[in-house]
């Protein structure tokens, strides 16, 4: 099984401390599922809001976890395959029990409290990222604590990717385009395109157990077909709607590779394009992107990204059916840091992942939008997904 090394996590770690040290924070309390993932290497089982869990990260002395007793085997698993940064770890409890009594998720405040004491960390400030009312109650048994929002840090440690992660990333994009050229051999004319998707995904699983058996791949696929690809993330329907020569449709296909998310989405034509309109609007799509790529470089702001994009639109008629930005940063979410691409003037940093997708939406018609995954270089831009694009290559067969 691949999975990242304990040396990432003393590289995080070590940033992690560094900012400890520069804001006089005792530690840093994690409670959210994807930056416990980031600083643990442990995919929660449970969701936080209904299972509460802390990952600890103290300015001095080792890390330690406060869990759920669901995740007890799941923990344990992990530590015996070695995946597991954190291995100092304590449990509460769903009820209340007759014998061996610990501590029972009403109280699990305490426990947490108590760890911290045990740690000596009984005052000062506690860096906290997520939610600070989850963890409010632990200033009852510690009240010369106070707690500081420290969400940001994580953020910006999550925008460049390690190299590790990359290897991840790449082999996602692989499937993501594996899985597309299936999508492409079996959309056709009179079959439902939510039977399309749930073939697609199958033949998906299938690959990747053969590829990688041991390693943790999860698959996602959903495609909005004629006048309802105008929505771009889909509209109300009939499950049954077939596809029908002259539709535009949209394929999403999304890939997870140990933890690093690949999105891959391709505009598809059955048959001939109906118009005109359908040609050139395809036309704009490709070009808005492709402009857009060419501006994730280092060191260019990362707001060009979607200027470029939007030019292209504007300069083809099309301004008025941009409904969203150009695309946002990528990693262990689908949608990361920054979610303001149109507004972030700051400078692209090398190794940051983002989706370029630029799309416009005509009512009645359809969307259009081709979106792939790009890791920023110096001087250019690497395209891990590379699924063709063309107007011949996405004209299927009637």
């Amino acid at each position: 099984m691949a999975f990242l090394p304990r040396s990432v996590f003393e590289r995080r770690l070590e940033t992690i401390r560094s900012y400890l040290e520069a804001n006089d924070l005792a530690a840093l309390v994690v409670l959210t599922a994807d930056n416990f993932y980031y600083v643990t290497n442990f995919f929660l089982d449970v969701a936080p809001w209904e299972r509460p869990v802390a990952a600890v990260l103290p300015a001095q002395g080792q890390p330690f976890l406060v869990m759920n007793e669901l995740s007890r085997h799941h923990l344990r698993m992990a530590e015996e395959l070695g995946m597991l940064w954190i291995t100092d770890w304590d449990f509460y409890v769903e009820h209340p029990r007759q014998v061996s009594r610990k501590y029972n998720v009403l109280q699990w405040h305490r426990l947490l409290a108590d760890r911290l004491r045990a740690r000596g960390i009984i005052k000062g400030k506690l860096g906290v990222e997520g939610p600070a009312a989850t963890i409010a109650r632990v200033q009852d048994h510690l009240p010369k604590l106070t707690l500081e929002d420290a969400t940001d840090l994580l953020k910006v440690m999550r925008r460049v990717k390690c190299e590790e992660e990359l290897a991840f990333l790449r082999s996602a994009a692989s499937l993501t385009d594996w899985g597309m050229e299936r999508f492409r051999e079996i959309a056709r004319p009179g079959r439902t395109i939510t039977e399309v998707d749930a073939e697609q995904h199958l033949l998906m699983v299938g690959e990747a157990a053969r590829r990688w058996p041991q390693d943790r791949v999860r698959s996602r696929v959903f495609s909005l077909t004629g006048p309802d690809s105008a929505a771009p993330h889909g509209a109300p329907g009939d499950i049954g709607r077939q596809i029908q020569k002259g539709d535009v449709i949209v394929n999403i296909t999304i890939v997870t590779f140990n933890g690093m998310v690949c999105e891959n989405e391709r505009t598809f034509v059955v048959g001939p394009p109906a118009s005109d309109l359908v040609r050139r609007a395809f036309t704009a799509a490709v070009a808005a992107q492709e402009a857009a790529i060419a501006q994730l470089v280092t060191g260019n702001v990362v707001a060009n990204c979607d200027g470029a994009a939007q030019k292209v639109f504007e300069d083809a008629g099309f301004g008025d059916h941009i409904l969203h930005r150009t695309g946002h940063g990528m990693g262990i979410a689908g949608h990361e840091f920054p979610e303001d691409m149109a507004f972030c003037i700051r400078p692209l940093e090398t190794n940051e992942v983002y989706s370029a997708e630029p799309g416009i939406y005509i009512y009645g018609v359809g969307g259009f939008r081709h979106d792939d995954t790009v890791i920023v270089k110096p001087g250019r831009p690497e395209v891990v997904t590379t699924s063709p694009k063309s107007l011949r290559d996405q004209t299927l067969a009637v």
